[in-house]
């Protein structure tokens, strides 16, 4: 059990870091084994909520791919990708829309109210926050969309009277026609639209490692120019590239730092901010 002056040294270590990160913005991406497991999920709960009581505004961008599967599988719609892309037909995209805005989202936002937060459930078509085009060369996928656009204003009004906003992520096309995008890819888009200090990437991985399947092997740290030649040499692979290149693009856009934390680690997000030593792999500009 945590005696009293233990828990005053833990108080006084993340200080610093209040400190610093104090007004800042903060863009999470909320996925994976964090959204399944009921332990994990309120551990991510209470670390948004935390860190907006001490002053930071963490913006939530959610996935929710497997419940829109199942989902499909009880209306007996077929699902196909290519290219780890869903086919998105306008079937599909009714489908999309209903899991991702009403349940997913209103979940997390009733997950951070009940922690004592202020959050407010989005998608991209509310005050045209995310404006979206087909994805360019995916033509034939339907309606998965690339952001074309993002309207901060309404961010900011939200957050500046301490709301915490949670944003699906839908895009708004032309006469008003939704596209299911990337959840990566909204949270960089948002994150370099705010120019925000940090953005946090939760996965079912420990980082980026060195070498497969050993944790110990884990690349603390890594600069954005070193991203390419790591792809090269087979380091980072498969699912990685995708989240490391969002990285790299949120820290050419303005971004100071980008982190990808294991979800699957009870606050890794408060783990990773508050602390000396903290977990996953930070990719910086360099």
């Amino acid at each position: 059990m945590t005696t009293p002056c233990e828990k005053a040294a833990i108080l006084v270590e993340a200080l610093p870091y209040i400190r610093d990160f104090y007004g800042r913005t903060v863009v999470v991406k909320y996925g994976g084994s964090a959204m399944a497991d009921c332990r994990l999920r309120k551990a991510v709960m209470e670390d948004i909520v935390l860190m907006r009581y001490v002053g930071m505004h963490p913006i939530v961008v959610h996935g929710g791919g497997p419940n829109i599967t199942r989902m499909l599988k009880r209306l007996g719609i077929s699902t196909r990708f290519v290219d780890g892309l869903r086919i998105t037909d306008e079937e599909t995209m009714e489908v999309v829309e209903m899991v991702l805005v009403g349940k997913i989202n209103k979940d997390i936002v009733a997950g951070l109210n009940d922690m004592g937060g202020l959050a407010v459930g989005l998608s991209g078509k509310d005050g045209m926050l995310i404006r979206a085009d087909h994805m360019s060369g995916k033509e034939h996928l339907g309606f998965v969309g690339q952001v074309r656009e993002i309207n901060t204003g309404v961010l900011e009004t939200i957050t500046e009277k301490g709301y915490i906003p949670v944003i699906s992520p839908i895009g708004a096309g032309n006469h008003g026609q939704s596209f299911n995008i990337n959840a990566d890819h909204v949270a960089s888009a948002l994150a370099t639209a705010l120019k925000a200090d940090k953005l946090v990437l939760l996965t079912d991985v420990p980082g980026i490692l060195a070498v497969p399947d050993d944790v110990s092997s884990r690349i603390s740290r890594l600069r954005a120019s070193e991203v390419e030649s790591y792809i090269d040499c087979g380091i980072i692979s498969g699912g990685m590239i995708p989240k490391v290149e969002c990285c790299v693009e949120a820290l050419q856009g303005g971004v100071n730092r980008t982190h990808i934390l294991d979800g699957r680690i009870p606050h890794s997000i408060l783990l990773e901010i508050f602390t000396d030593e903290g977990i996953g792999s930070m990719v910086v500009n360099g």
